[in-house]
């Protein structure tokens, strides 16, 4: 017989202020009450990483979010503190030192070997979450993954946007991506 630990959020955040989970060498995540190990990183997600954190950053108004990179956002409610690789975060403080997801204006996750558990598990928390606006940027398809209007564990629109078809934030409607940005040769944007 098998069992496995379930933990609230104050419990992973005290196992890891007091040294319990070392994430030196591993990448782990709170979902549900399980503390997971993530997927290690490659270097299309990283290149993909980057050019969405470039894109963000260069064109997000000033003082509209936080651009927070492979840093979690935390629900008390679910037992989870997911590492989404991108999060718009609304703009100020956190005194706990991450935001909740009703401070969550854009969620990112890149994706080169985990899609199945994005689209499924991810998916169905972030929507019961309430996050309104999720991407998945498809590494192997090369495609970004759309998914709005959450309602319980699931999403009422998904949208696979693909090439130069735009994509716009719904917080910032007025920024466009497309997905030929993230998987072309060319750095997104033109210089300043």
């Amino acid at each position: 017989m098998s069992m496995i630990a379930h933990y609230s959020l104050l419990e992973y955040d005290h196992m890891i202020r007091c040294g319990a989970l070392d994430q030196r060498d591993r990448r782990l995540e709170l979902i549900r009450g399980e503390i997971r190990e993530m997927a290690a990183l490659g270097s299309p997600h990283e290149m993909a990483v980057d050019r969405l954190n470039f894109w963000s950053i260069r064109n997000l108004p000033e003082n509209r979010a936080w651009v927070r990179i492979q840093e979690s956002i935390g629900s008390e409610e679910l037992a989870s503190a997911p590492e989404p690789d991108i999060v718009w975060a609304v703009y100020r403080v956190y005194d706990n030192g991450r935001p909740t997801p009703a401070n969550v204006l854009l969620l990112i996750e890149v994706d080169d070997r985990s899609l199945e558990y994005d689209r499924g598990e991810k998916a169905e928390l972030y929507a019961e979450a309430g996050i309104a606006d999720y991407w998945i940027a498809n590494v192997r398809d090369q495609c970004l993954e759309v998914f709005r209007q959450p309602k319980g564990r699931g999403f009422g629109s998904m949208k696979i946007h693909r090439d130069d078809e735009e994509v716009r934030p719904l917080a910032v409607p007025e920024m466009v991506l497309r997905p030929s940005m993230l998987w072309g040769p060319k750095p997104i944007g033109p210089p300043r």
